[in-house]
């Protein structure tokens, strides 16, 4: 019993704090990293919902500013509809177009809309008199001097003291506006200018100095064609334009969120701090964070790079949760680790023996043994390990985040084809550099270094090799000891990547085939199929023509388009260098490889297209069909020497059966499309405009209102216009050819997305029209002709001539249409010009002696009607109108009339008629007025002649009178000529007595002198 004491009094020296604080600490470690790993979760899925609400802010906020600048881009589209519907648009329909748009309420950060007339240098002048005539006395072309061609600023609404500023400038003066000018004629759409200062902001300091930019579009001669673009620069007749100020421009736009939010706009590609248009917080540093986007954006044409970095306050409280979570698992480790010491200890002190010294020395003992048994299992451990890993079918490539590399298997060696030279386990850097050199991309694996997955989370990528393979890469974090590794597995999938991507080209390809897709679209789906496996390769398709003799090109959607250009259409013997490849492939029939264009042998000196199109090595391989018939050939290339593996020429391979096959495939659809095509072609080009309707909703709602015991329909709708109204919006249409999109300046995109309606056979202003169509359609007829009015989608009202016609086997229901639309509007001005020319004098603007003669007659006939009624015919003629002639010339002899036309024009009531009836002689008829009231009205006309001048070359004024001869109009009169013939009489007795008098005929042989003054 003694000796087995002593054991225990030696240990009982052994420290008793030993055991409580491991305990203690492990529950500490476990509680800690428990706690690490819910503040990581956490702090993950908060990282990931700070970066979506900053992706969904930052695409709202470009969003906003690419929806306001479609809607500013749309007012100009708004602007030239106006001058397109008019040749001649005044300043006061101008502003009044604009008065109603309301810029200041509706378009914000819009610094106006203006008006530039494209003017030949020569005008200058005249444009600025007329300018100045329109109430802008200070109106002045800048800058001074002279130039061929000018487009000052004439209209610019609204009318305001900044604006004023910017008036009569001439922006083709200026390098930055007139390249924008430029532009929009040259293509015909929105422009848009670079960073530059506001005509309007001309006056500001340096300090205080705000930029904007010009937003222009062009204004042609509708009258001209403007297609192409020597076309448009003949047509060009001028610009409308509007100015934007950035500051106000930004303002509002992106909402509350955007307070949190740096923006930054810049001109151009370039983070420059010279091209900056805008900053939301200017001269405030923003410090440098994680949540960033920079994103360009094209408008009208122009580039402007947008910056967006989150605000420090712009985390809010996503970042809270993490933090509370770590402070909450640091408590609950801590007060776990403080219970466990406490428990630890209690039983540490009630079960402390000690141990006999025998059982320390059999412990030793098999201590020991179990060392040696653990060494010999760790090696034989180890070399199974080694073993298996060798063995594998993967790739393996252990390492650390510092990028030491820990092992590898000999199928990672043998994939990467790492040479037994290449030292990577003293340097990792020559391996992954080595790696790099095999890619064609080495982004996925740079990234995945940089970027290693954290937990027991796993990364999956696809590598592309430059030999053809592609390779499956996955990365994920493992813990060797007490340090973190990151296991990479690779898996070489190019087989079963290749026989996907075949399947999934071959399926398409043979669907686009199945619906009658364009041969052009299948041959462009194939080259795509062949360039997604190869991303550094480009290819293309050329087709022999009919004549065997040509090659046209069928597919070639990456390439450049002058490089195309070189080979389409050119005949097969004439192609020489990098074209002589296709060439010599289609004589020969066999495949071709030019591993390097520059060292080519057989193609010296002709290889300049191939530098300029960035290409230094090809392939051709023809393309046959399943006859065995050559049909062409498919070309690749890429731009690095490099001679063709395997999976390139079994891929190219594949991709000629599958052109061969679509070529063979569109040719038997074309015949089999061509009756279709040639019944589509009548109908789509067909003079006549065509529309086909659905009119089914607009029958059932005339059945509801028939069951509702509605039995006038006329009187119904004439009580209820809004009624009718609803039932136009009912109509739907289904189709329409290319004349009537051509009628209302639409295409086939405004068709598909249904911006096609009633309005543009019948506009509000036309709903009585339809309505009758309506009522004529439902009562039984088949057939209803009427003219209408409509609108063009861009704003225009036109008039047309309709003839609907229900479609047959529908005549019972009413539910298709088939309406035809002519456009009559020029024909109705032409008319109304021709009327207007046949009845008016061209010099006076009068009517004419034709009208003027159709008036009397009218005015007879009416007398003859009511002998009550009373009428005075005034003929009047220019005193020594021949003395003017022969002194001053003919041209001052048509100003004196055109003067003496609208003397009487003022003096008129409505209802009286003037004419001019010979050179020198007027004619007014006076209905309802007797011959008392027509000399005091002659009397005020021949004063008012005699008071005012004419003004002539040198500041010379003309004066001239008038002699007036007067006679009552009777309804006994045989014929309206005999009233002419005693005003005549009257007036040749007024120039016998002196000229500048009023004479009138009494019926007897000498009439009465009214007036009578000094002959000049």
């Amino acid at each position: 019993m003694n000796r087995r004491a002593s054991p225990l009094s030696s240990r009982s020296h052994r420290p008793q704090w030993v055991g409580p604080p491991l305990f203690a600490a492990l529950v500490l470690t476990l509680g800690l990293g428990l706690s690490y790993g819910a503040w990581r979760a956490a702090s993950d899925a908060s990282e990931q919902q700070l970066r979506a609400d900053f992706d969904f802010h930052v695409r709202e906020l470009v969003g906003s500013i690419s929806g306001r600048m479609r809607t500013y881009t749309d007012l100009l589209h708004g602007v030239q509809g106006l001058y397109a519907s008019s040749t001649n648009v005044t300043r006061e329909e101008f502003h009044a177009y604009l008065a109603v748009r309301d810029l200041a309420r509706h378009y914000p950060g819009i610094q106006g809309v203006g008006y530039l007339p494209l003017l030949p240098g020569a005008q200058r002048a005249a444009h600025e008199a007329q300018a100045r005539a329109q109430g802008f006395p200070g109106y002045v072309i800048q800058p001074p001097g002279a130039r061929p061609v000018i487009a000052p600023i004439t209209y610019l609404e609204p009318v305001n003291d900044s604006n004023l500023r910017a008036m009569g400038h001439d922006l083709l003066a200026e390098p930055a506006r007139r390249a924008a000018l430029d532009q929009a004629r040259d293509t015909g759409q929105a422009a848009m200018t670079g960073k530059l200062q506001l005509l309007q902001d001309g006056g500001a300091s340096a300090s205080t100095t705000v930029y904007g930019f010009l937003l222009v579009m062009p204004i042609f001669d509708n009258g001209l064609a403007h297609d192409s673009v020597q076309q448009r620069r003949a047509a060009l007749r001028a610009w409308v334009f509007a100015p934007f100020r950035m500051q106000d421009l930004m303002r509002g736009v992106g909402g509350e969120a955007s307070r949190l939010l740096d923006l930054e706009i810049y001109d151009g590609d370039q983070l420059d701090a010279g091209a900056r248009l805008y900053d939301s917080l200017p001269g405030m540093p923003v410090a440098p964070g994680r949540l960033a986007s920079t994103q360009a954006l094209t408008i009208a044409g122009h580039v402007w790079t947008v910056r967006v970095r989150a605000l420090p306050a712009f985390d809010g409280d996503l970042l809270a949760r993490p933090r509370m979570v770590a402070w909450t698992g640091l408590f609950v480790s801590l007060a776990l680790a403080l219970a466990t010491w406490l428990l630890a200890a209690s039983r540490y002190q009630a079960q402390r023996s000690l141990a006999r010294a025998s059982e320390l020395a059999g412990q030793l003992e098999q201590g020991q043994a179990s060392v040696l048994a653990m060494a010999e299992a760790a090696q034989r451990s180890q070399a199974m390990l080694r073993n298996i890993l060798d063995s594998t079918l993967d790739g393996i490539l252990v390492d650390n985040a510092d990028g030491r590399i820990f092992t590898s298997n000999r199928r990672f060696r043998d994939l990467w084809q790492v040479p037994d030279t290449l030292d990577w386990q003293a340097d990792g850097r020559a391996l992954v550099l080595h790696v790099q050199s095999r890619l064609e991309e080495a982004t996925p694996f740079l990234d995945a270094r940089r970027h290693a997955p954290h937990g027991h989370r796993e990364q999956r990528d696809l590598l592309h090799l430059r030999d053809g393979r592609v390779i499956e890469q996955y990365i994920r974090s493992m813990q060797l000891g007490n340090e973190q590794a990151r296991l990479w597995t690779f898996r070489d999938i190019s087989e079963r990547s290749l026989a996907e991507r075949r399947e999934t080209t071959r399926r398409q390809v043979l669907e686009m085939l199945a619906i009658g897709a364009p041969l052009e679209r299948v041959l462009e789906s194939v080259v795509l199929g062949v360039q997604a496996d190869h991303p550094a390769m480009v290819c293309s398709i050329l087709l022999l023509d009919e004549h065997r003799h040509r090659l046209v090109l069928g597919a070639a959607p990456s390439l450049p388009a002058f490089f195309n250009l070189s080979s389409h259409g050119h005949g097969v013997d004439m192609l020489r260098g990098v074209h002589g490849v296709s060439a010599l492939a289609v004589r020969s029939g066999q495949r071709i490889s030019v591993p390097d264009l520059r060292a080519a042998e057989t193609l010296p000196g002709e290889m300049e297209l191939a530098t300029q199109a960035g290409l230094q090595s090809c392939w051709a391989e023809p393309v046959r069909g399943g006859s065995g018939k050559l049909l062409g050939v498919l070309m690749a290339y890429h731009r690095q020497p490099l001679a063709p593996g395997a999976s390139h020429l079994a891929r190219l391979s594949e991709a000629a059966h599958l052109a061969g096959m679509a070529i063979e495939q569109a040719q038997v659809a074309q015949a089999l499309r061509a009756g279709e095509a040639r019944f589509r072609s009548l109908y789509d080009h067909a003079p006549v405009a065509l529309w086909e309707q659905d009119w089914s909703a607009v029958r059932e709602a005339l059945d509801l209102l028939k069951q509702s015991e509605v039995q006038d329909l006329p009187a119904y709708f004439q009580q209820r216009p809004d009624e009718l109204k609803r039932l136009a919006g009912l109509v739907t249409i289904i189709d329409a050819n290319g004349a009537a999109l051509a009628q209302v300046r639409a295409n086939l995109e405004d068709q598909r997305r249904g911006k096609l309606g009633l309005a543009q056979n019948f506009d509000e202003a036309a709903l009585p029209a339809f309505g009758a169509a309506l009522l004529a359609l439902a009562g039984g007829a088949h057939l209803y002709e009427c003219e209408s009015s409509f609108l063009r989608l861009d704003g225009a009202a036109r008039q047309n001539e309709l003839s609907l016609l229900v479609m047959p086997g529908h005549a019972d229901s009413l539910d298709f249409v088939m309406v035809s639309s002519l456009d009559i509007t020029e024909r109705k001005r032409m008319n109304a010009e021709l009327l207007q020319l046949a009845t008016t004098d061209f010099l006076t603007g009068l009517p004419n002696r034709r009208h003027f003669m159709t008036a009397l007659a009218g005015e007879h006939a009416r007398l003859q009607r009511e002998l009550a009624s009373v009428a005075t015919v005034l003929m009047l003629d220019i005193d020594h109108f021949k003395r003017v002639n022969d002194e001053h010339g003919h041209a001052v002899g048509d100003v004196v009339l055109r003067h003496l036309g609208a003397l009487i024009c003022q003096a008129l009531r409505k209802v009286d008629v003037p004419g001019r009836v010979g050179g020198e002689e007027f004619a007014i008829l006076l209905p309802g007025t007797d011959m008392a009231s027509a000399a005091v009205f002659a009397e005020r006309l021949r004063a008012r002649v005699a008071d005012s001048s004419v003004s002539i070359d040198g500041g010379v004024l003309l004066c001239v009178t008038v002699s007036i001869g007067m006679a009552a109009m009777s309804g006994t009169d045989a014929g309206c000529d005999a009233v002419l013939v005693r005003a005549d009489e009257a007036l040749y007795r007024a120039k016998r007595g002196g000229r500048n008098r009023v004479e009138h005929h009494d019926g007897g042989g000498s009439g009465g002198v009214l007036s009578q003054f000094m002959a000049s």
